[in-house]
């Protein structure tokens, strides 16, 4: 979603919110404003099944300025006073357009802690940590303005789970096995111990509760590298308000609500089947169905601050997200075949080297 403007009280400049604080700050003036915060400053669990509900057709529609990038699929949001921009994913001119839809507001949100200069501190020293890269990349993947401070939708889903399974329980003992070995041109009679298993048919019931189960909701990055920016302090999310995304942008849940459960159920499974697995016992265990019931399903609608950069290297688009709480960073990047190819050969020569060396030795 776009955040309202907010305006400095001293000279009528625009402030943005200050990173690690709870301020805006004015950059024409210097001047401050404190972000004021909710009476109760608790961040609430959303009823799942009573959203779905007034989740309905004729409910109010809401008009966004939004992009689409052809170039990488982005779909972002901007104040109403934007009308052209670069996309924050990939550096391409967009030209921003209406778009009107229904989308639910966020319930918390996660205020950027990294400012700008700290970004741009890791992902400088993350570029001269890269092993195999071609010899002019420092200086051609220069980001300079191109960081950019997006908010990213989440859900959370917290849930009980509770399993009806059948299986088995496997239970090990040892056995005496015989066996034949040949010595010195003989056959002759040997034991051994082997281990074995019995295997007994079991059913039950667990429960199973999960808390803050999180959920890409993004769809313009690849959830692998959204993953990656992990884990998120999300003890210290605050109630939602729209000064904390002054000076940033935003990008609209692609991920329905139902959508994003059925992808919490599947992040769920290792947990119930663990719970399963801890309730059969035995030294094995073997699980043939279960049938799962979710109760007291609830959610949050979440925004996550991450620092998002793009460079072009010989025409080709690579991407860098910064975790802009604890500045975690995943990024693509080019290699060069040449020092790789040189490495290998090198490798090759010093390995030759060695065994010529020790045949000479030898002989």
């Amino acid at each position: 979603m776009a955040g309202r403007e907010f305006n400095c009280r001293g000279c009528g400049a625009p402030l943005v919110y200050k990173p690690g604080t709870s301020m805006l700050s004015c950059a024409s003036c210097g001047g401050t404003q404190a972000i004021l915060k909710p009476l109760d400053d608790t961040v609430d669990e959303i009823a799942y099944l009573d959203t779905l509900h007034t989740m309905k057709p004729d409910a109010p529609l809401v008009e966004r300025v939004t992009i689409h990038c052809n170039s990488c699929g982005a779909n972002v949001e901007f104040p109403d006073n934007v009308t052209s921009t670069n996309c924050p994913y990939c550096g391409t001119p967009q030209v921003a357009t209406k778009a009107t839809v229904k989308a639910l507001s966020p319930t918390a949100v996660l205020p950027f802690f990294i400012d700008d200069a700290k970004a741009h501190t890791t992902y400088a020293v993350w570029l001269k940590s890269l092993w195999w890269a071609p010899s002019n990349l420092i200086k051609t993947a220069r980001i300079d303005d191109a960081l950019q401070g997006v908010y990213m939708p989440f859900y959370t889903y917290d849930s009980k789970a509770f399993t009806l399974y059948t299986g088995q329980r496997g239970e090990d003992y040892w056995d005496t096995e015989t066996f034949s070995v040949v010595v010195s041109g003989r056959s002759q009679m040997r034991t051994r111990q082997v281990r074995k298993t019995r295997w007994f048919f079991t059913s039950g019931q667990v429960s199973t509760n999960f808390d803050d189960v999180l959920v890409i909701a993004s769809g313009s990055l690849p959830t692998k590298r959204l993953a990656q920016l992990e884990p998120w302090d999300l003890a210290n999310l605050v109630p939602y308000v729209d000064e904390y995304l002054s000076g940033f942008r935003s990008e609209t849940y692609a991920v329905a609500l139902p959508d994003g459960f059925k992808i919490a159920q599947a992040l769920m499974q290792p947990g119930i089947e663990f719970s399963i697995r801890n309730d059969i016992g035995g030294d094995q265990q073997r699980i043939s169905t279960k049938d799962t019931r979710y109760e007291n399903v609830t959610f949050k609608h979440i925004l996550l601050p991450v620092w998002v950069a793009a460079y072009r290297y010989n025409g080709k688009v690579f991407r860098i997200l910064i975790n802009a709480r604890t500045g975690e960073l995943t990024g693509e990047r080019p290699y060069s075949w040449v020092k790789i190819t040189l490495a290998i050969i090198g490798a090759i020569l010093a390995i030759a080297l060695i065994v010529l060396g020790a045949r000479f030795s030898g002989g």
